[in-house]
């Protein structure tokens, strides 16, 4: 993964992306600006969120694609997302909830 991607993910997270994939097929992610379940990246079958205008394609992890709404991208423009998995429970909606664990949004200031 370059240094200079906008996402990125652990070793962890690609192994999970890995096990989810397998199991559920295609998959995506999304990053909103929400309180709660929102402010965590959730892990979709493909096509099961219905991307709007207001989303920003960030880049692929695992080879899926990873979304940000419009507001969080402008509040994290100048950011790398590097996406991790703790153990615990995410959002009741994302697939790795069953997992016992969940994925975690960490960032790292880019160079302007």
């Amino acid at each position: 993964m370059a240094n200079d991607a906008k996402v990125s993910a652990t070793p962890a997270a690609l192994d999970l992306i890995a096990k989810l994939a397998a199991k559920y097929g295609e998959l995506m992610f999304h990053q909103s600006g929400g309180c709660c379940d929102g402010s965590s990246p959730m892990c979709f079958q493909a096509g099961e969120l219905i991307i709007g205008d207001s989303d920003v394609l960030l880049g692929y992890i695992g080879g899926m694609p990873f979304y940000i709404g419009a507001a969080q991208f402008a509040y994290w423009q100048h950011t790398q997302l590097i996406i991790d998995v703790v153990p615990g429970h995410g959002g009741m909606f994302s697939l790795e909830g069953p997992e016992g664990l969940r994925f975690l949004t960490r960032s790292k200031l880019c160079p302007l």
